[in-house]
Order: structure tokens, then C-alpha cells, then sequence
């Protein structure tokens, strides 16, 4: 059974039990439960968002932080050299490693959109094959 069907952010039975539950022993976990139920599945989208943010802040303050040390001298023009190459390779670095990540993420999403559909079809299949005074089977 898959454990993350049981907690989503929908009305099921055991999300009410967790809320009421958490209502009985401390309100506030009660409240987040109430929260999630609510609000659930736009924390993934949130999520994505806000940790998109952090990196653009974030590699705005190395590049801050890297025009800074390049006006830095050590006073040998070799050593100043060699660092600023090694810093350009790691700049190139880093970014080819920033572009396989957008690839990877555009592969992940396109795997769970393929999955989702594939999911999709099956469940229309199935509607489509039962004889219609039959009850739905849901397969957990």
C-alpha cells in the first residue's frame, strides 16, 4: 500500500482523524493539519517557487561576492592569474552543473506527467471495460 496515498491534502478519513486528533492534543497541530488539508497541494508549486528565489538570491551573492575577490591582488601576478583562471573553470563548472539540473527536473516532470497519464488511461480503460451496473474497484 502506497503510504503516501493514505496523508494527502484532501478530505479523506484519515486526514480528519489527523486533524481532529491533533485538534484534542495541541490546537496549533491540529490548525497545520487543517492547513494542509486546505492548502496541500500548492506547497509543491510554493516550494519549487520559493527555492527558485533563494538560488537567484543566492548566486546573486556569490557574483557580489566574486567582484569583490577579483579586485583582490595578492601583489604576484602569476598566483592572481592562476586564481582567476581556476575561477573562471569553476564559474564554467557551475553553470553546466545549473543546466544539468534544469534537465533533470525537466526529465522528472516529464516522467510523473508520463506516469499521470498512464495512470489516466488505465482508469478510463477500466471504466470503459466494466459493465455499468458494476461498483468501481479502486486499486490501492
Amino acid at each position: 500500500m502506497n503510504q503516501s496515498a493514505l496523508i494527502r491534502p484532501e478530505w479523506t478519513p484519515a486526514t480528519i482523524a489527523l486533524m481532529v486528533l491533533g485538534f484534542i492534543v495541541f490546537w496549533p497541530l491540529g490548525l497545520a493539519m487543517l492547513a494542509y488539508i486546505i492548502f496541500g497541494d500548492r506547497l509543491r508549486g510554493f516550494k519549487r517557487d520559493a527555492n527558485d528565489r533563494a538560488d537567484k538570491w543566492f548566486a546573486g551573492c556569490r557574483k557580489a561576492s566574486r567582484r569583490y575577490n577579483t579586485h583582490f591582488s595578492t601583489g604576484n601576478v602569476a598566483f592572481d592569474d592562476w586564481r582567476k583562471a581556476e575561477l573562471d573553470r569553476l564559474d564554467e563548472e557551475r553553470r553546466k552543473l545549473d543546466e544539468m539540473r534544469e534537465e533533470f527536473d525537466t526529465y522528472a516532470r516529464e516522467l510523473r506527467r508520463a506516469k499521470d497519464q498512464e495512470e489516466f488511461d488505465r482508469f478510463m480503460r477500466d471504466r470503459k471495460n466494466r459493465p455499468s451496473g458494476d461498483q468501481p474497484v479502486v486499486d490501492v
